[in-house]
């Protein structure tokens, strides 16, 4: 395997507060909110209005994905993205930084890291610690809202990161991928439902291990050290060194598992982006299982 130099995929809380104080954003550095939250809980648009950190711009997740499918929060086309994401004032060459709102420090971030990395977007970064971090170590924020001026941004799909339900399906029979699932025990197992969902029972793709995401943060919000990660890995038996396929409800907290694998020297994760709500929907019922009282997912 020919090594690569990996571009840093977490910056800390100190370093994007210099680069704020140093007046260092613009169109070499892009800040953004991906903040989502489910309907009735909290209002990610609003909570941007109210406090944000300097100078970043507000990436809607409901605006930046492929609106035409029956599916969640698919990618959208090249155009589609490169056209959003042009609007925020990036370009091929800017450094991009995502955050979130969410109280564990870290969730949909690392779905907008990933969207990057797909359309061959290299330099994009997590903010460590998230926002909640960003508050709680007292850096400052504003309700400015962000005016950045547009940029051209070229989007080349990178294929080998994706992965559809067709080749999911074949790799059932194939085994050329280890496929990890990313959700909760209870969802994974078929025991706990799925939240806010009509129509969808809970249970995982048949073959496919679970690494809850949660697992990969610590307490405070931070992601787990790169010996701690892989430790989790080696006692789910996963293999770093083989392909592997990350896969959840709707192909977001299945990106901490790519983060998580890139930490540790491995960018090739491949995103199942229909994941569980697909599969449900469209996989023979023999390859679904769940622990459901009525056995069947």
């Amino acid at each position: 395997m020919v090594h690569q130099v990996l571009y840093r995929a977490l910056v800390s809380t100190r370093w994007l507060a210099e680069s704020v104080r140093a007046g260092k954003l613009g169109p070499g550095l892009r800040v953004l909110d991906a903040s989502w939250y489910p309907p009735g809980t909290r209002d990610a648009r609003r909570e941007y209005r109210e406090r944000h950190v300097p100078g970043a711009s507000f990436f809607d997740m409901e605006e930046c994905r492929d609106r035409a499918s029956p599916y969640e929060m698919m990618l959208p086309s090249e155009a589609g993205f490169a056209d959003y994401v042009g609007r925020l004032g990036i370009g091929n060459d800017t450094h991009v930084v995502v955050y979130d709102g969410d109280d564990l420090g870290s969730f949909y971030a690392p779905r907008v890291w990933w969207m990057f990395r797909v359309f061959g977007h290299r330099t994009v970064s997590v903010l460590n610690g998230g926002f909640r971090n960003w508050l709680k170590e007292g850096h400052p924020v504003t309700s400015e809202p962000s005016r950045p001026e547009p940029a051209v941004f070229k989007a080349t799909l990178d294929r080998s990161l994706l992965k559809t339900y067709e080749q999911v399906l074949e790799n059932l029979e194939s085994k050329r991928f280890q496929l990890v699932d990313s959700r909760a025990q209870g969802r994974y197992l078929g025991t706990e439902p799925e939240p806010d969902a009509v129509g969808l029972e809970s249970g995982h793709i048949r073959g496919s291990l679970n690494m809850p995401f949660m697992d990969f943060l610590t307490e405070d919000g931070f992601e787990k050290s790169p010996e701690m990660i892989r430790a989790m890995f080696e006692a789910k038996k996963v293999d770093l060194a083989k392909p592997l396929i990350a896969t959840c409800r709707k192909g977001v907290t299945a990106c901490h598992i790519a983060l998580a694998a890139y930490l540790l020297g491995k960018p090739d994760v491949a995103i199942y982006d229909g994941s569980w709500f697909e599969w449900f929907h469209r996989a023979p019922p023999e390859t679904r299982v769940s622990q459901s009282k009525d056995g069947k997912a």
